[in-house]
């Protein structure tokens, strides 16, 4: 909504309200233009968690300071702003669809339903109204999660020729978000553009995008793709020559279905670090490539000293549970008895060498004082 004009509230059938297609929100999750109103309602209802809106928009009515925004398109009246809302207020209106679907709803007395028959509506276009869903969804109270803030951002600035650094501008956007999401959606895009990946073949059905946008601010990702800077615009930001690189990324991000391949990064932390560190070195890109897990592919990218340190450390906790849990834990096992023999072996014999090592160097000091 701008800011130099006011609109009055419009009270509209309820029955003349259609859901965004495009709104970014809900393509989010795969609403393409050629599902009906009833067919959108399933997916929100089990995706967008309507239910809680159901209960309060029930109890207490439909707020008229929260009124839809609504575009008035093809003779329609697209609500652009409140899908949520007005998903809530089609199921109380419809006790016989929602039994059907199995739905818990109220029943409304019929002055309850009466009220809902018409809705408050601000009437705006999409580009008079577009600094205030972003000020709210991207930068705001109400945020969107981050794959629906950069279809909205590439939106805005594909429709309307606005560049990026104003829309964050517009929305109060400090932190240089609306241009790492730009860019994360251009490499996405340029990886389907270019073959190399298919978001409908990911193993997950959740897309993490924001495990792409956020590893494209790491050196080591960002170096791997030779990925253009935040400030640029267009929308191939990943060189020609690196297009290879970037179908493997998107593999490790985001596994495969068809091929039964998890992704190897489940987490931001540790795992896309752990994936930075990995493709900043070649040894352990090559492990990677070859099968090897995160964390092996991982350990050979850190220098000797960190990884023996690690491992050691990390024994000593094992071995430390493991004594806490003996006398309760141990069933008199001769496999557990021999595995404990190996164990101690192998401990005496990195001890005498540690040993060794460490009195060499005691003698190099004494030499030297």
């Amino acid at each position: 909504m701008t800011t130099t004009k006011t609109t009055s509230i419009e009270w509209i059938a309820t029955d003349t309200l259609h859901f965004d297609h495009v709104n970014p929100r809900l393509a989010e999750y795969g609403i393409a233009d050629g599902l009906t109103d009833e067919e959108i309602l399933d997916i929100l209802w089990d995706a967008m968690d309507v239910q809680e809106l159901v209960q309060s928009i029930s109890a207490s009515g439909f707020f008229e300071h929260e009124a839809l925004i609504v575009a008035r398109e093809n003779n329609r009246n697209v609500v652009i702003e409140g899908n949520r809302r007005l998903a809530a207020v089609k199921v109380l209106r419809s006790p016989k669809l929602a039994a059907e679907k199995g739905w818990h709803v109220p029943k409304l007395s019929a002055t309850q339903h009466k009220d809902l028959d018409t809705l408050p509506v601000l009437f705006e276009t999409r580009e008079g109204s577009w600094r205030y869903l972003g000020f709210k969804h991207v930068n705001g109270p109400a945020k969107w999660g981050s794959y629906a803030k950069a279809v909205y951002i590439a939106d805005v600035h594909r429709r309307y020729s606005i560049p990026l650094v104003e829309i964050a501008n517009q929305i109060g956007d400090r932190h240089r978000t609306v241009q790492r999401l730009f860019r994360g959606l251009m490499v996405l895009e340029q990886a389907e553009r270019e073959k190399v990946f298919d978001r409908e073949d990911r193993f997950n059905n959740r897309l993490s995008f924001s495990h792409l946008y956020t590893g494209l601010d790491y050196d080591g990702i960002s170096s791997f793709l030779g990925v253009a800077s935040k400030e640029d615009e267009s929308n191939h930001p990943v060189p020609k020559d690196k297009v290879r690189a970037l179908g493997e990324l998107c593999g490790w991000l985001y596994g495969s279905r068809k091929e039964k391949r998890e992704p190897v990064v489940r987490s931001q932390n540790p795992h896309l670090r752990q994936l930075n560190a990995v493709v900043a070195n070649r040894e352990a890109v090559a492990a990677l490539r070859a099968g090897a897990a995160l964390e092996k592919a991982f350990e050979v990218s850190l220098p000797p000293k960190a990884v023996f340190e690690a491992a050691l450390l990390a024994a000593k906790r094992e071995l430390t549970t493991a004594r806490a849990h003996l006398s309760a834990g141990y069933d008199r096992s001769e496999a557990l008895f021999r595995i404990a023999g190996t164990i101690a072996t192998m401990a005496d014999d990195i001890y005498l060498e540690l040993e060794r090592k460490y009195t060499v160097k005691v003698k190099k000091a004494r030499v030297t004082e």
